[in-house]
């Protein structure tokens, strides 16, 4: 069977599965016979090794036996693309499988299509480790730790805290120092320490481990730290931290674990770059003034930083855990998941739905999970239950976490009838960002008219409990009808696909209506102005990350556009007036896509020439602010505030009292201007010394 170019393989694992063949063929549109192996990982692994002679790209539909399948195809003398999925734990194994194998056709033929997209891979940074190692600790362990990986690794040893009798080493082989943990940073290859009273171990040392010195303050670099103190790590989200581990040293199977991971923590590694930032439309802060900050907020490691001197946050990639949570709550879009990157993660999605649909299957429901946990409770819950219901769709992430409201949105606008999404109990603590976005879209939906819970969020550490919860919002008494299911394409950034999304499922609403109501910090809404309080300033203008409010270069007139706005706050957090507030709601109407004038009057004219300059009201409210200063108060200075930036120039040169003029400018002498005065002065002689008789007054000699 081939699927979108790719030559498919499939196996009932020895009878376990019964898969319906001719329907299955049918859906996949399948030439002739739909082939079914029942041992390919064993007696027909002729089938698999024929196949690989065609050079085509292969879905092999097991992942169970991948490894086996990658040798024999190193083995081979052919190298075609070589791809798995499990249709076992995800499908055949269930109680539907056992009791109606035919209604699971639509579900396989949706895993299997999703398995054969083409889905682009992120970029990634790179992280180098020479393996330089520093155990943190306040008892023998931490010494007896290194001397474990002293042989593969620079180790160094910094004893914290208390240090109790420590017997000294009978060989000094690594280097022994008593401080306290200031502060710590970084990450895998390039950590600093800042180490407060810092002195090294005695050589003299009898009894008990002695330290030299009262100590000095320092800062350590690493490449690795095995943090055995036990109490507070030193970063938030420590699993999060690559090269950082803090075992308990209370158990030593742990320590040892950790030991070994450690070993091979030399050399050069790639890292996702789980985010892609856009600080052009980033709506955290204009001028140094803060508007949205939900990312820096809910980050769990730490990565992302305040930069309200550069107008934008900072994410640095190699401390990023690649939680998603950021992009899940962005709402502009400007944080982006790209794992997978571009627009895969909604293609995937349109094809599991579409697909499903499309089979004859009814009533999907979206089950997301991450590729860890959620894998474990799928298998456990086939081995030991019964498995997931035919119409609950497993939809494998990254993190649950980087699910956000257009996501969610998609989903439904796709034919989802509801989405389940499970978070390992362990990280609930990073789910506040996806509960807030859950809790949105649920009143979209509510809003429109569409009945029912739609979108769970499953933290439980049960299996069974989850499966329950699966089973009830797949076939329970309250569970949904989907929405019409749409075939629009969940291109661009987060904006774009919501509002395709948002239109689709408007057009087909049980009960369409032109305005839904929000909660607070919702990403859409109105910005109420006061207009009798509003100067036209236009600082909102420029404070409005995505052109949601805009001016008129030929006239006072602020204009907005609903659609656009994503109630970030920055003009409430800017308008000197504080006459702006926010209004979370969500428009259905025409009119919300475009602009709409919210004031507007005529110019100020300038009271010297006559020319147009200004907002009246601006003008009007800046000479009443500055009446009663000093600078204003002689004469008629405070008309200067009338002028246009030409005239009052000029007026402030007319002053007399100006203290930029200076003296009065003298002519400027040319040689005309002496031979005139020697003339002058030679008629001046001249008379003089006729008036004595001393020459003839005709004689012009």
């Amino acid at each position: 069977m081939h699927v979108n170019g790719k030559r498919v393989l499939l196996c009932d694992c020895e009878g376990t599965m019964t898969i319906d063949a001719k329907g299955l063929g049918k859906t996949c549109n399948a030439d002739g016979d739909l082939m079914i192996n029942t041992q390919l990982c064993r007696s027909q692994l002729a089938n698999f090794e024929q196949a690989l002679s065609s050079d085509e790209p292969l879905l092999v539909c097991c992942t169970q036996e991948a490894p086996l399948f990658l040798e024999t195809a190193d083995g081979h003398e052919n190298s075609p693309e070589l791809r798995f999925t499990n249709i076992r734990e995800r499908a055949g194994w269930s109680k539907t499988g056992r009791e109606k194998p035919k209604k699971l056709t639509p579900k396989l033929a949706a895993l299997i299509h999703e398995a054969t997209l083409d889905i682009p891979g992120s970029t990634s940074v790179s992280m180098s480790s020479e393996g330089v190692l520093l155990i943190l600790g306040s008892d023998s362990r931490a010494i007896e730790a290194a001397h474990e990986v002293s042989d593969r690794l620079d180790v160094t040893v910094i004893l914290t805290g208390k240090v109790g009798d420590i017997d000294p080493p009978a060989l000094m082989d690594v280097p022994i120092f008593r401080g306290e943990i200031a502060s710590a940073r970084g990450h895998l290859g390039a950590f600093e320490i800042d180490v407060r009273h810092f002195s090294p171990a005695a050589p003299a040392s009898t009894k008990a481990l002695r330290f030299d010195g009262a100590g000095q303050s320092g800062a350590s670099e690493c490449d690795l730290i095995l943090d055995l103190r036990g109490g507070a790590p030193l970063f938030n989200a420590p699993e999060k931290r690559d090269g950082y581990f803090n075992p308990d040293p209370d158990n030593p199977a742990l320590v040892m674990k950790a030991l070994l991971e450690l070993t091979d923590m030399v050399g050069e590694f790639e890292k996702p770059r789980y985010v892609d930032y856009n600080a052009k439309i980033c709506a955290h802060s204009r001028n140094s003034i803060i508007g949205c900050s939900r990312c820096v907020d809910l980050c769990p490691a730490g990565a992302i930083v305040s930069a309200p001197a550069e107008d934008r946050v900072t994410i640095d990639p190699y401390i990023c855990g690649g939680c998603g949570i950021c992009a899940g709550v962005c709402p502009t879009g400007a944080a982006r998941y790209t794992l997978p990157a571009g627009d895969a993660l909604f293609r995937r999605l349109q094809t599991v739905l579409s697909t499903y649909s499309g089979a004859g299957g009814t009533k999907p429901v979206l089950f997301v999970h991450d590729s860890e946990y959620g894998q474990n409770v799928t298998s456990t819950l086939a081995r030991h239950g019964d498995g997931l219901p035919e119409n609950v769709l497993p939809f494998t992430v990254s993190q649950t976490t980087q699910i956000g409201l257009d996501f969610l949105m998609s989903a439904s606008a796709f034919g989802a009838s509801g989405v389940a999404l499970m978070v390992n109990p362990q990280k609930t603590d990073e789910a506040e960002g996806l509960q807030n976005e859950v809790a949105t879209a649920q009143t979209v939906m509510d809003g429109l008219g569409y009945k029912g819970n739609r979108f769970r969020v499953l933290d439980q550490s049960d299996p069974d409990a989850i499966g329950a919860a699966l089973a009830d919002l797949a076939h329970g008494k309250t569970a949904p009808e989907p929405a019409t299911a749409g075939n629009f394409l969940a291109m661009g950034r987060k904006r774009a696909i919501l509002n395709l999304a948002l239109a689709h499922l408007h057009d087909h609403a049980p009960a369409p209506v032109d305005f839904v109501n929000l909660p607070a910090d919702a990403p859409f809404g109105v910005v109420a102005v006061d207009t009798a309080g509003c100067t036209l300033c236009m600082s909102c203008v420029g404070a409005c990350p995505t052109g949601a409010l805009k001016d008129n270069p030929d006239k006072p007139q602020l204009s907005f556009t609903e659609d656009a706005c994503v109630q970030c706050g920055l003009c409430r957090n800017t308008c000197p007036e504080n006459v702006i507030t926010l209004m979370p709601r969500l428009s259905f109407l025409t009119e919300a896509r475009s602009h709409h004038i919210i004031k507007e009057e005529e110019p100020f004219e300038c009271i010297r020439c006559g020319k147009a300059f200004g907002a009246r009201s601006s003008i009007e409210r800046m000479v009443e602010k500055l009446s009663g200063h000093a600078m204003f108060a002689e004469g008629n200075r405070i008309d200067m505030l009338r002028m246009c930036d030409d005239c009052r120039v000029v007026s402030q040169m007319e002053e007399k009292n100006n203290p930029m003029a200076a003296g009065e400018r003298p002519q400027t002498r040319t040689t005309d201007d002496y031979l005139r005065e020697r003339e002058e002065l030679r008629q001046q002689a001249k008379q003089d010394m006729a008036r004595k008789g001393l020459v003839d007054p005709a004689d012009d000699t």
